[in-house]
């Protein structure tokens, strides 16, 4: 029964008890039946209580993706913990804040990262005990706490409660936890799955999806309820790598998730020609803009899946909107300018700078309401309050307009963010690691045209007047010891002055034009949309006046195809 699918540990038990030797996860340790998955999580989460850890209580992760991080993501939620995984490539000052701020009493980490986490966890009072998931290094092994402390008793589960916590960055620099509900994470799926009408879901027990996005990211985390939630086998890889995927298409992959970076990666490996992409139904993308170029590229190779663009945040429990399978066209059309409709059962509008809603056609902020808003940045009530209001409305900072047909396109990319790769790079970060570099007196950051990973972070610096010459290595040397290696400049700019306006904010803009002079620059990362610009007129679409941005209602034999309806890329 559906209904008993409220949480991960839930999603788990029912599959145990249904199709017990049907396979969980597969990932590099080996397989994992659903029988086992149970009593795994059963086995971590009474080990957690018995060590003393309380209802509410942090669990950080520091590693990759992994078959270990899912059961003990469930056990958190079954014994009334939240697990908040971190991102494996910060540096240790940035997971020493994440420690800090979650107060977090229990850090469990991967070998490789036992260092990191050693030093970052100086920094945090609060973390007592670091558990490392194998042998190997100096820190007690995750496998001997189990063994060694005795079970305690499992809570009632509250499906309001928060059981994940994921930290995505800001204009200030500071981090904030979105904390997530097993009600986030479940209680939507009903809408859209289990019906005819929306059968566009088309994942079940037998099938397979994959976990290749980064498990600190929504759309990492998030594969763990859609897949357990459906019965079916989540494929872990612990880093994306074309072979890796490959491979488990070979084994008969049905459904995945990638950011257009990585689809251009494995579309292009030269053994993807030899590969037989007939296993693949459904192809979904976000977190950055694709060319219409690649999309085509992608339909040939894959020509039995239908793709299906997402747009969302981490405070969205990841995809709100959609651009369903039905609106991509190889030729290119109007809407695949734009981020799509809303889900079943979420609302999207789009308001003026006094939050009130404006008439098609014009530009404005995104704002959404709907279950899968967040619970809340953790103990910062403040910044939640700026971003959901009292009647539930989340606002999204992303300048959009939405069309008669109720399709949303998105028109300017919030707070100057930079799209590297697909991970989401907030300048005033990189400002402040560059910021108190002996030669620099002030510093703006931006993003630059880059090829490969469409854009790259750039450092606009002016010297102290003592400064003599600049020596921007060494700025991009100093950055690297206190910001993750994605964020760090990979070049710097040295002028006299920063151009400001009027009021002495930094003009950005003015820095980054001389790099976009004929390009387009790419829209926020939020909204997955293609850079697919095309000649068609919008009038040669077919009208959808059944389609109401405040309405959950489809016509009979509504049908699109998207497998991760909760995914998508944040930071």
């Amino acid at each position: 029964m559906t209904e008993t699918r409220r949480c991960m540990g839930s999603s788990i038990a029912h599959w145990a008890g249904k199709t017990p030797d049907d396979i969980a996860i597969d990932d590099p340790d080996g397989l994992v039946s659903y029988a086992e998955l149970d009593r795994r999580t059963i086995d971590y989460a009474r080990a957690f209580t018995g060590a003393g850890l309380a209802r509410g209580d942090r669990i950080c992760w520091l590693g990759k993706n992994s078959g270990l991080y899912f059961p003990l993501s469930a056990a958190a939620s079954r014994a009334g913990l939240v697990i908040a995984p971190i991102g494996w490539r910060l540096a240790a000052p940035e997971v020493a804040y994440v420690l800090k701020d979650t107060r977090a009493p229990l850090l469990i980490c991967e070998p490789e990262f036992a260092e990191t986490a050693r030093k970052a966890a100086q920094e945090a009072p609060d973390t007592k005990t670091i558990l490392c998931t194998k042998p190997g290094t100096d820190l007690p092994v995750l496998a001997d706490f189990v063994a060694n402390t005795t079970p305690g008793e499992l809570p009632a589960t509250d499906p309001a409660e928060g059981v994940l916590q994921l930290y995505t960055s800001g204009t200030t620099g500071n981090p904030k936890g979105a904390v997530l509900t097993n009600d986030n994470l479940f209680k939507m799926r009903p809408l859209v799955e289990d019906k005819p009408e929306h059968a566009w879901i088309d994942l079940k027990p037998g099938d397979s999806t994959l976990a290749v996005m980064p498990c600190a990211h929504i759309a990492g985390s998030g594969i763990g309820p859609i897949a357990f939630y459906n019965g079916a086998t989540m494929m872990v890889i612990p880093e994306f790598h074309p072979d890796s995927v490959l491979d488990c298409i070979d084994k008969g992959l049905n459904q995945f998730f990638l950011v257009p970076t990585a689809l251009q990666m494995l579309v292009n490996w030269p053994r993807a020609k030899d590969t037989d992409f007939s296993s693949v139904r459904s192809v979904t993308y976000g977190a950055a803009p694709i060319p219409l170029e690649l999309l085509r590229q992608c339909l040939q190779t894959m020509p039995r899946a239908l793709f299906c663009q997402q747009y969302g945040m981490t405070e969205t429990t990841g995809t709100v909107c959609i651009l369903p399978p039905e609106d991509h066209d190889p030729a290119g059309n109007e809407r695949m300018r734009g981020i799509g409709i809303p889900l079943p059962g979420v609302e999207l509008k789009i308001v003026d700078e006094n939050r009130q809603e404006v008439p098609p056609g014009t530009i404005g902020e995104i704002a959404t309401r709907s279950g899968l808003n967040m619970l809340h940045y953790f103990n910062n009530p403040e910044k939640t309050a700026e971003t959901v209001d009292a009647d539930g409305w989340l606002y999204t900072g992303d300048a959009a307009i939405m069309d008669e047909d109720g399709y949303f396109y998105i028109k300017d990319r919030v707070k100057d963010m930079i799209i590297s790769g697909g991970e989401n790079i907030y300048p005033a970060e990189v400002e402040n690691a560059v910021f108190g570099h002996p030669q620099v007196n002030e510093v703006a950051v931006i993003g630059i045209p880059d090829a490969k990973w469409g854009e790259a972070v750039k450092a606009v610096v002016s010297p102290r007047p003592d400064a003599g010459e600049i020596d921007t290595d060494s700025i991009i040397a100093w950055a690297r010891e206190r910001i993750a290696g994605f964020k760090v400049p990979k070049s710097v700019d040295v002028i006299p002055e920063l151009p400001r306006n009027a009021s002495g904010k930094i003009l950005r803009r003015e820095l980054r034009a001389p790099y976009w002079e004929g390009q387009e620059r790419g829209v926020s990362n939020r909204c997955c949309g293609l850079c697919a610009w095309s000649d068609r007129p919008s009038s040669r679409l077919p009208s959808r006046p059944w389609l109401s941005r405040r309405s959950d209602s489809r016509p009979p034999g509504y049908r699109l195809l998207l497998a991760d309806w909760l995914l998508t890329k944040t930071v």
